[in-house]
């Protein structure tokens, strides 16, 4: 597989629908009940960015970050196809999702279902700390867990003058070649 990693906004259609299924079919996500129609609402819903992770034309994940509202900077999902799982691509996507997020904010926060231990360790490798915890949020018995990752409080924060996505990350138009 190449090392080449692309992210493209996502939009209505079949990269979408892979998301979804991915999402669906996956843990955390069966744990919690999520259907494949639930997880393409989510992925669709305007107020969010989504974005299709690509290693040269194969599709590999997604990201989904909540950019608006009370909680802008929460990394809501990052979801990697079973074959590329232990790869290092979840460290590279956390990598572009934080730089957009810190673009726009001093603090990253995501939540970790209590029986995902697998990506607790990933977010705890990569400077994020846990500040909080959820019982019965989601599930009943299950906890999420809220990390925090920062680079200050927000009376020191001052934005880029140009925003524009994802930053370093290479982003193409659906259809582009």
């Amino acid at each position: 597989m190449s090392s080449s990693l692309t992210l493209q906004r996502l939009v209505p259609g079949a990269d979408a629908e892979w998301c979804a299924r991915l999402m669906a079919g996956s843990e955390p996500w069966i744990t919690l009940g999520r259907s494949y129609e639930q997880s393409l609402r989510i992925i669709l819903d305007p107020a969010r960015e989504s974005y299709l992770a690509l290693e040269g034309d194969a599709r590999s994940g997604f990201v989904i970050l909540c950019t608006v509202g009370p909680f802008a900077g929460y990394l809501q999902t990052l979801c990697v196809s079973p074959d590329r799982r232990g790869s290092g691509l979840g460290t590279r996507l956390l990598a572009m999702a934080e730089e957009r997020l810190f673009a726009m904010s001093p603090n990253v926060f995501l939540c970790v279902s209590s029986f995902n231990p697998a990506a607790r360790r990933l977010y705890e490798r990569q400077g994020y700390a846990l500040v909080g915890e959820l019982p019965d949020y989601l599930v009943r018995g299950y906890s999420e867990l809220l990390f925090r990752k920062t680079r200050g409080p927000w009376s020191d924060f001052a934005p880029p003058a140009v925003e524009s996505g994802l930053g370093n990350a290479t982003e193409r138009e659906p259809g582009a070649g």
